[in-house]
């Protein structure tokens, strides 16, 4: 009977599986680190990407910072220059309000009244004045308050002091304040209603 030695044929066999496990271990271990190395390429340009715009939003909002800041500056020179304006056309509107005053006060005053001082407000005018009775006072606020350029005739004082022009007659000074009446500017609202289509009932 023939004996056959299988010892060396096992040894070599065990040594070609640790030679192959060696060789995936290496393989897997490759191949893992050139994962790890995508992975990490890919995170680092997705922060690199992530910074890029970060930098890019924050110029962009620089730039929006400095055009808000110049719309503002044109907002104000625009709010200045229509206050200027506004106060321009009010003095062009309102520059014969004095002469008109005075034209009113004299066309409106009684016989007997005759005026002291007037001074002007804006649209208040206070007036001072002698009359040689109540009754002629009464009358100048009857005329003022239907006047077409003044409104609101207020008494304010009224009381018995010695004459300007003679010191033994006694006359009643008064003091009164009325309104200047300004043209408001047209709303709309006095528009002629737009004529009806022909045929309408």
């Amino acid at each position: 009977m023939i004996r056959i030695n299988l010892l060396p044929h096992r040894e070599e066999k065990r040594k070609r599986r640790q030679q192959q496990f060696g060789v995936l271990a290496g393989l897997v271990v490759l191949i893992g680190a050139v994962v790890a190395g995508a992975v990490w390429f890919f995170l680092d340009q997705q922060v690199e990407q992530q910074r890029a715009n970060v930098a890019y939003m924050k110029n962009e909002i620089s730039k929006l910072d400095k055009q808000i800041e110049e719309i503002r500056k044109i907002r104000e020179e625009t709010a200045s220059l229509l206050a200027k304006k506004q106060v321009v056309e009010g003095l062009q509107s309102n520059r014969s309000e004095p002469v008109q005053l005075l034209d009113q006060l004299l066309r409106q005053l009684p016989e007997g009244v005759y005026l002291k001082a007037v001074k002007q407000t804006n649209t208040k005018v206070a007036v001072t004045g002698y009359a040689q009775s109540n009754a002629r006072v009464s009358t100048l606020m009857r005329n003022l308050g239907a006047s077409p350029y003044l409104e609101n005739p207020e008494l304010i004082e009224i009381k018995a002091v010695p004459s300007p022009s003679n010191p033994n007659a006694r006359v009643n000074e008064f003091l009164m304040n009325i309104s200047i009446k300004r043209a408001k500017a047209d709303d709309g609202k006095s528009a002629k209603p737009a004529a009806k289509p022909a045929g309408a009932k």
